[in-house]
């Protein structure tokens, strides 16, 4: 194929689809028709307040990186056994003229076949959550092994909900915030606390060994400080402009801090594994549904509304 139609963005707060042209596709890619997109709430609200730095935000500019979709054609140094999969990818790079970033939201991809993972048995429309899960994963990973240990997870957007899953689901005891009642409704944790209404310390929250900040606020991760155990670790789980704390608590209990960058090899597999096995059950996060002659209504709501935890693009 040479055409698709994809989500640009021709300049910041401006959402469109239009035709674009694909280059060729080369002997080691698959070329996916597209199923299931998502929007990150994240990463793609950044690209779209024109946010993102240099050369990802550079306009016109497709975004994306959680697509689910079928091979349909196979390059000839390509594994032959991914033609009429179910597979997953985070991006491409096969535009003329538009500068990809990650450039998942189109209509056909052309992508290295290493670069898929197929579904495997999982709901092909859970699979838009591999990449966050990963992501969670990793900063459950990192932060070591958190069985019997209290684990406070700053945020319950899709991040912090996975997050809280994994950590819960290896024998943490699990506390989660946020001041959204709405998200809090589907946390999996043992205890809940709505820090609109109620601080931490109100609430009783305290040594906890580990804080996951998973809310993108440096206020929420320095207002958690007083909640960490001494010797305990925080782990920077979203994305920030800068890291602004205030040392002398961390200093006081020698904290740890860590940052997370997205995931590790063989962490989205991992993560399709958890999910088709049931320990990672995300069915309930998927709270929006879209198409794409509601482009523009989608972004609005998977960016800015509150209720939204992920929205779903049928193509």
């Amino acid at each position: 194929m040479t055409h698709a139609r994809a989500i640009v963005m021709p300049a910041a707060q401006t959402v469109e689809v239009r035709d674009v042209v694909l280059t060729p596709a080369l002997a080691t890619d698959v070329t996916i028709q597209t199923l299931y997109t998502s929007i990150s709430a994240g990463t793609e609200r950044m690209l779209y307040a024109g946010q993102m730095p240099h050369p990802m935000l550079q306009f016109p500019v497709i975004p994306g990186y959680e697509t689910v979709g079928r091979v349909i054609a196979v390059g000839s140094e390509a594994p032959a056994a991914l033609l009429d999969q179910i597979v997953y990818v985070g991006g491409a790079r096969c535009y003329v003229d538009v500068n990809p970033a990650w450039g998942g939201q189109s209509s056909v991809i052309h992508c290295e076949g290493q670069r898929v993972v197929t579904l495997d048995g999982l709901n092909p429309e859970h699979g838009v959550f591999l990449a966050l899960a990963a992501t969670a994963l990793h900063g459950v990973d990192i932060a070591g092994d958190v069985a019997g240990k209290k684990v406070l997870i700053l945020g319950q957007g899709p991040v912090g909900q996975l997050a809280a899953r994994i950590a819960k689901a290896r024998g943490a005891t699990v506390i989660v915030t946020d001041v959204s009642t709405d998200r809090l409704t589907h946390a999996v944790a043992d205890h809940i606390c709505d820090v609109s209404v109620q601080s931490l310390s109100v609430h009783g929250v305290s040594d906890c060994d580990v804080v996951i900040e998973a809310s993108g606020s440096m206020a929420a991760a320095a207002s958690a400080i007083g909640a960490l155990a001494a010797g305990g670790t925080i782990v920077l789980l979203g994305y920030y402009d800068q890291i602004q704390l205030p040392y002398m608590p961390l200093f006081l209990k020698q904290a740890r801090l860590l940052t997370s960058k997205e995931w590790a090899p063989g962490d989205l597999q991992r993560c399709r594994d958890l999910m088709v096995s049931g320990i990672l059950d995300v069915s309930a996060l998927l709270t929006h549904r879209s198409t794409l002659d509601q482009i523009s209504t989608a972004y609005s709501t998977a960016l800015f509304d509150p209720h939204c935890l992920k929205l779903l693009l049928t193509w």
